[in-house]
């Protein structure tokens, strides 16, 4: 479990790095996105990475590494969004959102942690086809909590799922990066 925990961490501190320095560059211009808004720029990306693994051709260089990771970040964004009160300014200063970043994450990592507890780390033996499919679901059951009016009877809410994202991503990131590091070197 402590190799899980570190390859997530690395995971995550590449994708917060990235968040970071886009918050230099662009400030907090995601303060706009509606959740709706969110939900699709999620799903831009996790439909990309099926479109490529069903094609098996890729013709933007961008790789799916990197869709992954901003499907990482648009879903913190989410998380961020959720917590954030209705009258918060649009501009956040870095060091509010670092903070904001970094409690999304403890909590979705808690969660990852008693799962991976309960269902002994099973994500080891799926495919990186299934973690897109479970974020496309993720995001329609987003969509049908939102046209309810985000009121749901006996589901978990909009958090949750996001979290699931997080943590889908984040698996499907190590397992590729074990793949990478076990193939041998070309000579």
């Amino acid at each position: 479990m402590s190799k899980t925990n570190e390859q997530y961490d690395a995971v995550i501190n590449e994708c917060k790095d990235v968040f970071l320095k886009k918050t230099k560059d662009y400030g907090t211009a995601w303060r706009v996105l509606r959740t709706i808004s969110i939900v699709d720029q999620i799903y831009i990306k996790a439909q990309r990475i099926r479109t490529i693994q069903e094609l098996k051709v890729q013709k933007v260089a961008d790789d799916i590494a990197g869709e992954f990771k901003g499907i990482i970040n648009y879903a913190v964004i989410g998380l961020i969004q959720l917590e954030l009160p209705a009258d918060a300014p649009e501009e956040l200063p870095e060091n509010t959102v670092a903070a904001a970043y970094s409690q999304c994450i403890d909590t979705t990592k808690k969660l990852m942690l008693d799962k991976n507890h309960d269902y002994g780390e099973a994500w080891r033996s799926m495919s990186q086809e299934s973690f897109v499919d479970l974020i496309l679901m993720k995001l329609q059951r987003i969509r049908q909590i939102l046209a309810n009016d985000q009121k749901t009877l006996i589901s978990e809410g909009i958090d949750a799922n996001y979290n699931d994202i997080v943590n889908y991503a984040v698996f499907a990131l190590i397992l590729e990066g074990e793949k990478k590091s076990s193939k041998p070197d070309a000579i």
